[in-house]
């Protein structure tokens, strides 16, 4: 046992001599890492001039005030003229069906019949069944029953825009199982 400690130690001890003999290359990449930090030039783009601000002259005088009666008024008799040109007048004197009541979102086709000849589908809406033909309305936004086959209903919608403009758009309630 001793004997193997011995030889242990002998093996260690030249590899530690050996080591001292190796050349460093510490001194060469010191030396290099300051040549090249020496000659290294830095790239900064140069600032631009600030720009002077001109600050503009209010006068209250000459303009109108945001919250006057007058101007609301003037904004709201332009919406009720725009209004009654639009695609809105036709529904505001109608009579309102069963089904414009609920959102079109909560409205299922869950069946398709011909009665008398004609296509109608069957929509449920909170477990209730209903039967529509085509022209029959349907959802909030004024939906009238464009057409009707075995897979879908297809009608026509009357929705307000951001700017507060009315336009149509075609939707398609399709068959649930």
């Amino acid at each position: 046992m001793i004997k193997r400690f011995l030889h242990f130690s002998l093996m260690l001890l030249m590899a530690v001599f050996a080591s001292g003999c190796v050349e460093s290359r510490e001194d060469e990449v010191l030396s290099w890492m300051a040549r090249e930090k020496s000659q290294a030039v830095p790239r900064v783009a140069p600032l631009q001039a600030p720009t002077v601000f001109v600050p503009a002259d209010y006068d209250a005088a000459q303009v109108e005030d945001p919250f006057s009666v007058a101007k609301l008024a003037r904004i709201f008799a332009q919406e009720k003229v725009k209004g009654d040109n639009s695609l809105i007048a036709m529904h505001i004197n109608r009579r309102k069906e069963v089904l414009e009541a609920y959102p079109l979102d909560s409205i299922k086709m869950v069946g398709f019949m011909e009665k008398e000849g004609r296509p109608t589908a069957l929509l449920e809406v909170e477990q209730h069944l209903y039967q529509v033909n085509v022209g029959s309305y349907l959802g909030q936004n004024y939906g009238k029953i464009e057409d009707i086959s075995e897979s879908q209903l297809q009608l026509h919608e009357v929705v307000q825009d951001a700017t507060g403009e009315w336009s149509e758009r075609s939707t398609l309630l399709e068959l649930q199982e």
